[in-house]
């Protein structure tokens, strides 16, 4: 006898739910476009290789400028972010250039990183799997900045009113 799958998916839903993972804000540049989208899937997946997952939506102009970038730039929001995660999650860069509406620099490898920020890392691009609608990249780091003191991180919760962009 099989399980049935929308009661397994209903409970997985509230597990993920309970759990309020961070949110992160990812952005690249490749061929002189910049990109940049909220990420709700983004894991250290290595202690020793330091390894980072992030998994980008299929559909999402970030993915699509990532497909030719060699590094990554991840950074996370804290719950004084909730503009700059408005911002990254509900605009697409098909449309908007999100960069004309926040404040950031040229960081490491020429990435775009938010100043709004206080923590982030760079990481190259070591592989890339097909997850279903995402694509998880995996992301070795090489460079990054951590603040000393800031407010606690922005978690799923409080961003999952937001519209998307980008169906996933």
């Amino acid at each position: 006898m099989q399980n049935d799958p929308e009661p397994a998916r209903a409970e997985f839903d509230a597990v993920l739910a309970a759990a309020d993972y961070p949110v992160w804000v990812v952005t690249t540049a490749a061929c002189g476009i910049r990109a940049g989208c909220l990420v709700g899937f983004g894991t250290q997946v290595s202690i020793d290789p330091p390894r980072f997952v992030v998994g980008l939506s299929e559909n999402n102009h970030t993915f699509r400028v990532a497909a030719d970038a060699e590094f990554l730039a991840v950074h996370l929001l804290t719950e004084d972010d909730g503009p700059t995660a408005r911002l990254f999650a509900t605009e697409t860069g098909d449309t908007t250039d999100k960069f004309a509406r926040c404040e950031w620099t040229e960081g490491p490898h020429g990435l775009p990183i938010l100043s709004a920020a206080p923590y982030w890392f760079t990481g190259r691009i070591l592989a890339r799997y097909d997850f279903g609608d995402h694509v998880g990249v995996v992301l070795e780091p090489t460079a990054g900045h951590a603040a000393e003191s800031a407010s606690p991180a922005l978690r799923t919760r409080a961003v999952a009113d937001l519209p998307p962009g980008h169906e996933a």
